[in-house]
């Protein structure tokens, strides 16, 4: 038995990385435990700003030891935050924190919501942040999610009573949350919603509090006494795992903001607080006066008679013999009269038959992605692994509507395969429904009322099994895969893609002209589909010019690129704009670049965005040229520098000696660099050394938690920050060469600059270093750390948490030229 649940925890915990992709094969534990979830007709909704708010212990508790279908309602999907594990940010981060929800809720047994709100960085109160957000429109898809999720109680995770305290996103989320309980259950709020759904009242709602939240554990342990409480530290035999540490699995998924962390055990409490509605009469029961059987539903009762059978006398050795019992409850649940429980117990329901059968299908693709109107064969596998009798007596193609008949018995563990060719009968793509279309600041556009609040967009290519089971037709629909093999890494599974059939892609999505000299622009092109041709043409601002005006491509096979050049020529004064790649193939244009994203946690993203870049020209000067720059948690800063001249090179941690240090005129680190570059504290001596010896050190922002940046004179970081990308910049020392040499840099170099001024300021400091600039919030008092300067040595020292890695890579000039004076500085 120890062996059986060490397998499940590893088996529990591998499912959720390497082989995230690959469809779910439920043992006879998990079998059981959907028949229990079967059995539960209670919802739970938790209500937070971003990925990672979640508490994953609440969550894991109420779907696993109360057996609630609970969810999680991220406000946004994460855009404005940073990314540790690679060079994405904002839509394409958003993308991947996305998935990184979807797999934690695959662990903790959630599902997953979102609105349209875009997380445009931090904000200090819920004031800026609905003035950013429409904050009508946020309310209007937190009112959608509750109507159409159904939730009998809701939870907040943040406290709605004390703006200014955290995050303003955070506070928002309450605040929207308290609002929407009470414009729900009204048809005359949002009354065009009521087209796709009805008015629904939940029937209380609760702030998930803690000590934290009071900064006084003494004092909370007083009040908590009247507050609804849980032990999340329950112990789940059938899975080998505690909730806590069920938890920490999920909250783990969180890999780009650096969630990464240590499973917990043992009792751990959770508290929720009574904030309105129905209180419930057991204060430690939150779903205590709601019906959750099956009585809830009219005829309900006679389902719940044969499913608490099946539940109470599971055979864990041969679940197959519920098969007739579970179909008998399928037929009755097709019947029920509310519409909404019908259609999720349905599900749940053919779940539960589909494993007990041991049933496998499949749809596999001979390739990843496929085109609008064309064809693609698939690969089909059906198997009984059961003695039940189960016939397959048709497919059909949900996006061409194709139905093919088979008439196949599926004998017991005898595969069937065949291959169909199915057209793809669309005109739209897979890609992330909330970005087609230009986003604001604060918010997404999504014109389809069913696609909002969707994780992500609703596979394209489908295809449903008709089966007959003991007389009982029986639907199951999956979704078109592509399943292949590699010999380093074995079987993979990618989701199928509808893509266009040419894309394009610049190699720069900011190209900065820093002379005025002609310029070659790379654009590749890719195909979708075998004997694509067609020409090429750029869209250029009118003060600019290209040659030639058009290129012709050619590709034969699918997948495969062609790469074209152009020469664009700048105009002589300083000027920026955008440049668009516009592909056009038998008269059809084609504006898209593609962009894959891949990572072992998450399934294989294909996101559309527009084939475009910022063109600059800038009149910019420069001293040096070898710039050496240590990774920290990921940015472009790197290719950004290569844009205006400089040669960079990206030094090893482990490689770094005084002897190789040499040959550069400034070191760069990138963001965070001492937060995750842990040889750093052994190699300190060495970039000190450099300093001193007359190099240049530029240290870009580190979070303030335990981490030491090692200066040659004292400085500490705090967590002030400016948010406000507009907020004034007044400059403290107008003399000091940093801000003369070589260029000169004024307080219009501040405009234009996106999402903030900077973060994690030193907020005291030695008197060797000069604090160049000067800012603040709104209401706030004078940040006068965002760049300091020390003279150490020969060389220079600077420390800075302005945001360049946000600036320069949308070709802000002015972080431009202060940051090529920042490597300047000192030097003849």
């Amino acid at each position: 038995m120890k062996k059986f649940l060490f397998f499940v925890s590893v088996f529990l915990l591998i499912s959720t990385n390497i082989f995230a992709q690959k469809p779910a094969k439920l043992n006879s534990n998990q079998i059981y435990e959907k028949v229990q979830k079967l059995n539960f007709l209670g919802t739970a909704l938790y209500i937070a700003a971003h990925p990672d708010d979640e508490n994953t212990r609440l969550i894991a508790y109420l779907a696993n030891n109360v057996k609630a279908r609970t969810g999680y309602l991220s406000l946004t999907r994460g855009d404005g935050g940073q990314n540790l594990i690679g060079p994405e940010i904002r839509e394409l981060l958003g993308v991947i924190r996305t998935q990184e929800l979807l797999a934690a809720r695959r662990v903790d047994g959630g599902e997953q919501l979102f609105t349209r709100a875009n997380d445009f960085g931090y904000s200090k109160h819920p004031d800026e942040t609905l003035k950013i957000w429409n904050k009508n429109e946020v309310l209007s898809d937190v009112v959608w999610a509750i109507r159409t999720f159904k939730p009998d109680v809701i939870i907040n995770r943040f406290d709605h009573r004390t703006p200014g305290t955290t995050h303003g996103h955070h506070t928002s989320s309450a605040i929207l949350s308290v609002e929407a309980f009470d414009k729900v259950g009204d048809k005359t709020q949002f009354p065009e919603q009521l087209k796709y759904t009805e008015t629904w009242q939940p029937k209380r709602l609760f702030f998930n509090t803690s000590s934290w939240f009071y900064r006084d554990k003494e004092k909370f342990k007083e009040i908590a006494k009247d507050f609804t409480k849980f032990n999340i530290g329950v112990y789940y035999p059938l899975k080998g795992l505690s909730n806590n540490e069920l938890a920490s699995i999920a909250s783990s998924q969180h890999l780009c903001q650096g969630f990464g962390r240590l499973t917990t055990r043992g009792t751990q409490t959770e508290y929720v607080e009574f904030l309105k509605g129905d209180k419930p009469k057991d204060k430690n029961d939150i779903f205590s006066g709601i019906n959750t059987t099956w009585n809830r539903v009219e005829s309900g009762g006679e389902i719940g008679d044969i499913l608490y059978e099946v539940e109470e006398k599971f055979d864990f050795v041969n679940p197959s013999k519920h098969l007739p019992m579970l179909l008998e409850a399928y037929q009755k649940i097709q019947k029920l009269k509310d519409n909404h429980w019908k259609k999720i117990k349905e599900k749940q329901i053919l779940e539960v038959i589909e494993a007990c059968a041991g049933l496998y299908l499949e749809a596999s693709a001979v390739s990843s992605s496929g085109t609008p109107n064309s064809s693609i064969e698939i690969n089909f596998e059906a198997l009984n692994r059961s003695d039940f009798p189960i016939e397959l007596t048709s497919i059909i193609s949900t996006i061409d509507g194709k139905k093919i008949a088979k008439n196949i018995d599926l004998e017991s563990n005898k595969k069937s395969n065949f291959k169909e060719t199915i057209q793809l009968k669309t005109n739209t793509y897979s890609d992330p429904y909330w970005l087609r279309e230009n986003a604001f600041l604060g918010m997404y556009k999504v014109k389809n009322q069913l696609l909002i609040g969707k994780p992500e967009t609703p596979r394209p290519a489908k295809i449903t099994f008709n089966l007959m089971m003991e007389n009982v037709p029986v639907s199951i629909t999956k979704d078109v895969v592509r399943r292949y093999a590699e010999r380093d890494k074995g079987e993979i599974y990618e989701p199928f893609e509808i893509l266009p059939k040419v894309t394009t892609k610049l190699k720069d999505k900011v190209i900065i002209f820093s002379e005025d000299v002609p310029q070659k622009v790379v654009v590749e092109v890719r195909a979708g589909e075998n004997n694509v041709a067609g020409k090429v043409h750029l869209k250029l601002p009118t003060n600019w010019k290209v040659s030639p005006k058009e290129i012709n491509f050619k590709i034969q096979q699918k997948n495969d690129k062609q790469t074209i050049e152009f020469l664009v020529n700048p105009p002589k004064k300083q000027s920026e704009g955008k440049l668009e790649v516009i592909a056009t193939s038998k008269g059809k244009n084609f504006t898209k670049e593609l962009v894959e994203i891949k990572y072992n946690h998450i399934p294989k993203q294909s996101v559309l965005l527009n084939s475009e870049a910022k063109i600059v020209r800038l009149n910019i000067k420069k001293v040096g040229n070898n710039i050496g720059y240590i990774k920290g948690a990921g940015d472009t800063v790197p290719e950004n520098l290569r844009q205006i001249g400089y040669t960079v090179e990206e030094i090893n941690p482990l490689e770094i000696n005084a002897e190789n240090l040499q040959k550069y005129d400034a070191i760069v680190l990138g963001i965070r660099a001492y937060n995750v570059v842990k040889e750093l504290k052994f190699k300190q001596k060495y970039l000190l050394e450099f300093v001193k010896n007359g190099g240049n050190m530029i240290v870009q922002y580190n979070t303030n938690r335990g981490v030491d940046v090692a200066p040659p004179f004292p400085l500490k970081l705090s967590r002030d920050r400016v948010t406000d990308e507009f907020a004034e910049v007044r400059i403290l020392d107008k003399n000091n060469p940093l801000l003369n040499f070589p260029n000169k840099i004024t307080e219009e170099d501040f405009k234009g600059w996106v999402q903030e001024r900077g973060l994690y300021f030193p907020n005291s400091w030695d008197a060797n270093f000069t604090p160049i600039l000067s800012m603040n919030d709104k209401g706030e008092t004078s940040k006068n750390g965002s760049l300091l300067i020390a003279k150490y040595g020969k060389g220079n020292y600077i420390y800075t948490g302005l945001s360049f890695f946000r600036e320069l890579p949308a070709g802000v000039s002015g972080a431009y030229k202060l940051f090529a004076n920042m490597l300047s500085v000192g030097k003849k």
